[in-house]
């Protein structure tokens, strides 16, 4: 700010907090060089969210003290801090090979977003950028983490998994989506194979590879309610 723009705020001051007029001209003058020296680089406003009267505004009502030109510097101080925070440093256009230049470049776009002319430049996104040509035929080919003939090889070692999977498959109910009542499995577990010793209490806790008539029952009454609701 110039000169003008600090008296200008001053005037602001003081019709927010009398306390801070200066009645005398020597005082008025000193005030007016003391402001100017410390708010010299800070700008009055700007595009990206910084306005000094609303500094000023809300400095006089959370403080029981006059308003010093250090509490708007400090106040501006952490406003350019958390833009450069929020701002990553765009490729420049320069040449690579010319280092001069390219940091000439990086360091005018950093000016420009602490100096609240430009908007901080945001971090890239992963799906950013052109898209490979045949990407999406790609990914419906591959459908999983795991490739079809991958997972017919692992079915005899997961005779659960694989039941699961051939029912969802045939249009069945996922019979892992509920809890099972007899065995007590939570959902997303097998059910478990449920012995009885003589004294009542239950023995084995070996996994079923199919799920308990009851849970499949469950599993159907889910399904056809989801259907309905549907």
């Amino acid at each position: 700010m110039d000169r003008r723009e600090v008296a200008a705020v001053l005037t602001y001051v003081g019709r927010l907090d009398p306390r801070t007029i200066r009645t005398d001209a020597g005082e008025a003058r000193d005030q007016l060089a003391m402001w100017h020296e410390l708010l010299g680089d800070v700008p009055m406003a700007t595009g990206q969210g910084w306005d000094i009267r609303e500094i000023v505004r809300k400095r006089i009502v959370s403080s029981p003290y006059p308003i010093l030109p250090a509490d708007v510097a400090r106040e501006w101080q952490a406003h350019r801090r958390d833009r450069l925070a929020r701002h990553t440093d765009p490729t420049p256009m320069a040449d690579p090979d010319n280092p001069e230049a390219w940091r000439a470049e990086l360091l005018a776009a950093r000016d420009a977003v602490a100096a609240g002319v430009a908007a901080p430049s945001a971090h890239r996104g992963i799906t950013a950028g052109r898209h490979r040509p045949g990407l999406k035929d790609q990914l419906a080919a591959i459908g999983s983490y795991i490739p079809p003939a991958v997972r017919a090889e692992l079915a005899p070692y997961r005779p659960a998994r694989a039941a699961r999977e051939a029912a969802i498959a045939a249009g069945g109910p996922d019979v892992l989506s509920v809890p099972c009542d007899w065995c007590h499995a939570d959902t997303g577990e097998p059910c478990r194979r449920r012995r009885i010793n003589l004294d009542g209490s239950a023995r084995g806790n070996a996994p079923r590879v199919t799920a308990h008539p009851g849970r499949i029952d469950r599993a159907l009454a889910a399904q056809a309610q989801q259907a309905s609701a549907a």
